[in-house]
């Protein structure tokens, strides 16, 4: 025995089934949005050309927020963090030394625990020929450095950045959509 409403047939319209539904999926469409960008994923902006030629200035690009809560932090990942003279900017930067690594630069060439890093993500025209003293990362810090070697603030002013600090790693640029791809 089916049940009614005293005064109809008990069946809501065709018209408002079809639109309750699509109230129902546009909703679960914007919680499961939400909650991927507040625990998952998170769209930034490239400010600056630090990471040239792999980021663009203005270039946008998602960071997963989650890599570094069930994973480790690796040499050659592009990772973001609070600039740790004020916490209220960011930066992104390729990690370079890991807690324990001595890391020394030598007229421009990075050495960790004195081998040489090869690094083929830093074309010629954008390394320098900065030298740095050796120093070891201290437990919990990362060494930190741009691509773009000639311009970039990094480590070597500000030293190494605590993994506390990191809250994501770069994952995939998708604009200028010409340029969409995994960071590598």
């Amino acid at each position: 025995m089916a049940w009614q409403r005293s005064g109809g047939s008990g069946r809501a319209g065709k018209g408002d089934s079809t639109r309750n539904e699509w109230a129902r999926d546009v909703v679960i469409a914007v919680i499961a949005s939400l909650l991927i960008i507040l625990f998952l994923y998170q769209p930034v902006r490239v400010e600056g050309t630090s990471m040239v030629p792999m980021l663009q200035d203005q270039d946008r690009l998602f960071i997963s927020k989650i890599a570094y809560r069930v994973g480790q932090i690796h040499r050659g990942d592009v990772v973001v963090f609070q600039y740790p003279r004020d916490l209220s900017k960011s930066y992104i930067k390729r990690v370079i030394g890991l807690p324990g690594d001595r890391v020394s630069i030598q007229h421009g060439t990075v050495y960790i625990n004195g081998v040489a890093l090869q690094e083929p993500y830093v074309p010629a025209r954008y390394a320098d020929e900065r030298s740095e003293p050796e120093t070891e990362i201290p437990a919990g810090e990362y060494y930190v450095m741009g691509d773009h070697r000639s311009i970039s603030f990094d480590s070597r002013e500000f030293g190494p950045v605590a993994k506390a600090l990191i809250y994501g790693k770069a994952e995939f640029v998708y604009w200028p959509f010409r340029e969409a791809g995994v960071v590598r």
